[in-house]
């Protein structure tokens, strides 16, 4: 089974956990920023790299993986390839107009419990759905203890232009 990364990008809203999907390129569906882990990055910084790149996303990442789950990736020639993606969560402090894919992609806010209902694989619309009935415990994972900086690629960890 091939390992992917995931951004699950929130911020509280009027009391509320909200949840930032963007849509994929081929498909359209409703996702979360993610991708492969990357060479010189831990994959919470790897995580924070995509919301950047899919979703202009600024924001400060955790340094644990709040959940994982697992879906067929269809690839260009039509077979299917097994991924297990782990899941970081990412406090979204700001979001870019100016972002590498932004004329390939949406993004949206949702509420956990509606972003629950929009997206396809079984493992995150229960991850999403456990986070909409118990939203504090995105709380209780442990953020990057470095503090902020300009680049995921760097030391510390941040969504941001590299």
């Amino acid at each position: 089974m091939a390992t992917q990364i995931a951004a699950l990008c929130w911020r509280f809203h009027k009391g509320r956990v909200q949840v930032l999907l963007v849509t994929s390129r081929e498909t359209r569906r409703w996702v979360l920023p993610k991708g492969w882990p990357m060479t010189g990055l831990t994959p919470a910084a790897a995580a924070a790299r995509e919301a950047w790149e899919e979703a202009g996303v600024e924001g400060k990442v955790s340094t644990a993986a709040i959940g994982s789950y697992a879906y067929d990736k269809v690839l260009r020639n039509k077979d299917m390839l097994a991924c297990s993606v782990s899941v970081f969560p990412l406090r979204v402090e700001g979001l870019k107009s100016d972002f590498p894919e932004r004329k390939e992609r949406r993004r949206k806010w949702f509420s956990a419990e509606d972003a629950a209902h929009q997206v396809a694989e079984a493992g995150l619309t229960d991850l999403l759905e456990r986070i909409s009935l118990a939203p504090g415990q995105i709380l209780q994972v442990p953020m990057a203890a470095e503090g902020k900086a300009r680049g995921a690629g760097s030391k510390t960890i941040k969504a941001a232009k590299s």
